[in-house]
């Protein structure tokens, strides 16, 4: 870089001279181009016209004059250039030398920083052999504390663990003991009275309702005109609700089939309005269906208004509220989910308040509860996951949303609010009357459960309880370890969800039991 400098500040100094001496030499030749010009003129002129001899003599005056005042700027030229010339070469050099001296400074900030990563290499490997050191005498020392004792490390830390556990269970099984001997006195009737108070006051109207999936055709020739040429209206009914429909179900009547409530309902009230129209054709078909979704729409908020108003929650907002009148048209074994949900929120709020637990948490947590059920037919997962992913989304309370976690003892229970309002989902959903299923479809899915969980190598036997929604399996402990039952359980899980079909999810629980049996004679 110095040298590049250095370079064009010379460069700079001779064309700084170059263009003086230019100007100076031009104007010694102007001169001589001059005098011979003018000598012949003159001795002419002199003797033909006296006065033309004295203009040349004047104009040779002048010329004189302008070459002298070019000689001199000539000089001035050459003076500044070489003045800018030692200025350029100066600046050249102060810069060269700045230049040494930082790389002077780099070269030796970057000795200092070797030095230091040198130093740093030596303090690392010291501390690798002192680790080193320090592991070689730990094994040492473990070695002769083995030897000492008779004991492996893992013998010793079983010993300690087994003595430990045997303790504590002593501890717990006492203290157990005691607290369902303090408990008993009281719980039983205690229990009874807040059940049956607060059954008896929820005062519900329970009315049947069912989702009607059949719609009565006026003429059987109406089944024509719902297909339509090539089947363009029945695809097009298909895709704008998203039902299956059936006309060969039953003479005189259409099935619809789908699993969500809401989408049956509307293509159930569009076909009715398409054959009350007469006018069944695609655009038609589109423009009902729009009309009637937004219908249901409004039905559905209106019955969560209602919903929400009967149980006192005044505050929730109005995309929640809109979401829970979407159990008007939710059944679950036949129980209706609004009906459920009031009758279970009014449940768990008399318990709530006989005992003194959190009546609004508890009201909140009943009428969420179930949440998930509005969105099981759209999204992957279970109510459960999907409604605790609701209450999220709206920012309920902790509290809430472990309610919805926990209503069907996925979860350990974290509150008395979450136990109440477990209490009144079992009060509202096995009570005589509230839910159906038909016997056979019953026995079959329970017997499925089980021959799933028998199929496997080493169970004993297997027992399907909580309606279905629970499997206990007893395995063989000669076969099963413990080891093993982790994997057992999956396995029968992973079968069961696919191969079978079920609402909800199923739980499997592995069991192992040791016995040792003597007999004193």
């Amino acid at each position: 870089m110095s040298e590049i400098v250095t370079i064009v500040a010379a460069v700079a100094a001779l064309a700084a001279v170059a263009g003086s001496g230019y100007f100076y030499l031009y104007f010694q030749k102007l001169t001589k181009k001059l005098d011979k010009l003018g000598a012949a003129p003159k001795v002419v002129a002199a003797t033909v016209n006296p006065a033309a001899a004295k203009t040349l003599d004047d104009a040779k005056a002048e010329s004189a004059r302008m070459l002298d005042l070019a000689k001199v700027e000539a000089a001035k030229l050459r003076t500044q250039a070489e003045e800018d010339g030692r200025r350029i070469r100066g600046e050249a050099r102060a810069h060269e030398q700045r230049t040494r001296e930082r790389e002077i400074n780099i070269d030796r900030k970057l000795g200092s920083i070797e030095e230091r990563e040198k130093s740093l290499q030596v303090k690392f490997d010291e501390l690798v052999t002192k680790t080193e050191d320090v592991e070689k005498i730990k094994v040492e020392q473990m070695a002769k504390l083995e030897r000492a004792a008779g004991l492996s490390r893992d013998e010793a830390r079983k010993l300690l663990m087994d003595g430990l556990e045997n303790r504590l269970k002593e501890d717990i099984a006492k203290k157990i003991k005691d607290a369902e001997a303090t408990a008993k006195e009281t719980a039983d009737e205690k229990g009874r009275e807040i059940l049956v108070g607060a059954m008896q006051r929820m005062a519900t109207d329970y009315v049947p309702e069912y989702t009607v999936s059949r719609v009565k055709l006026p003429a059987e020739d109406m089944k024509a005109r719902i297909i339509g040429r090539e089947g363009r209206n029945i695809q097009a009914f298909e895709k704008a609700t998203g039902v299956d429909v059936d006309l060969d179900e039953s003479p005189g009547e259409v099935q619809l089939s789908c699993f969500d409530g809401v989408r049956r309902e509307i293509a159930r009230v569009s076909l009715e309005r398409l054959i009350a129209d007469g006018r069944i054709q695609p655009a038609k078909i589109e423009e009902i269906v729009a009309h009637t979704q937004k219908d249901i729409e409004k039905l559905m908020f209106t019955e969560g208004e209602r919903l929400v108003r009967e149980v006192g929650v005044l505050t929730l907002p109005q995309d929640l509220v809109a979401q829970l009148g979407r159990f008007k048209y939710r059944f679950s074994y036949g129980q209706n989910m609004i009906l459920h949900t009031l009758e279970e929120t009014k449940i768990a709020t008399v318990i709530a308040q006989e005992i003194g637990a959190d009546v609004q948490t508890v009201k909140l947590g009943a009428l969420m509860h179930d949440i998930g059920k509005t969105m099981t037919a759209e999204a992957e997962g279970t109510h459960i996951q999907l409604g605790v992913d609701i209450a999220k989304r709206f920012n309920m309370p902790e509290k809430v949303v472990n309610i919805i976690a926990e209503h069907h003892e996925d979860k350990p229970f974290s509150s008395i609010e979450s136990i109440i309002v477990w209490i009144a989902d079992a009060i509202s959903g096995s009570r005589p009357g509230a839910r159906h299923e038909h016997v056979e479809d019953y026995i079959k899915r329970i017997q499925g459960l089980e021959n799933i969980a028998n199929s496997f190598k080493g169970v004993e036997k297997s027992f399907a309880i909580s309606a279905g929604r629970e499997v206990r399996v007893i395995v063989i402990p000669t076969e099963i370890d413990d080891a093993t039952m982790t994997k057992l359980a999956n396995d029968i899980a992973t079968k069961i969800h696919d191969s079978m079909v079920y609402p909800g999810q199923v739980k499997v629980t592995v069991i192992r039991e040791n016995r040792a049996v003597a007999i004193a004679k």
